[in-house]
């Protein structure tokens, strides 16, 4: 088995593979989840036409300089990013951690857009 050199390439070759079976379409868009060191951005994305209906991140005007933990941050996220996607017709959603292991933020992001009623 081949090595690769760090953890970012690591995780985009875990995000390619997971690509090549997870496609958004019309009905069902992507919910895509990008976790940077401060941040956590989320999209809902239609690939069949190549556009991003709704989303939300912790960069945006109101959620930034929050003293929240990282967190809560994605969970006030997840909620944001499913209301807003429910404001533009979406329901369903497949979604698509980017290669992230599925703990931490990116469950809680996962977690609170579920709450808030999107169904993946």
């Amino acid at each position: 088995m081949t090595e690769v050199a760090n953890r970012g390439a690591a995780r985009r070759k875990r995000h390619e593979r997971i690509r090549l079976r997870l496609e958004g379409t019309g009905s069902r868009p992507r919910l895509a989840v990008f976790r940077s060191l401060n941040h956590i951005y989320a999209q809902i994305i239609d690939d069949a036409s190549g556009r991003t209906l709704a989303a939300a991140s912790t960069v945006e005007k109101e959620l930034r300089g929050s003293k929240q933990t990282k967190t809560d941050e994605a969970k006030v996220v997840g909620r944001l990013v499913a209301e807003r996607a429910r404001a533009a017709g979406v329901e369903r959603v497949v979604f698509d951690r980017a290669g992230f292991r599925y703990h931490g933020r990116i469950r809680s992001l996962a977690d609170a857009a579920r709450e808030a009623g999107l169904e993946f």
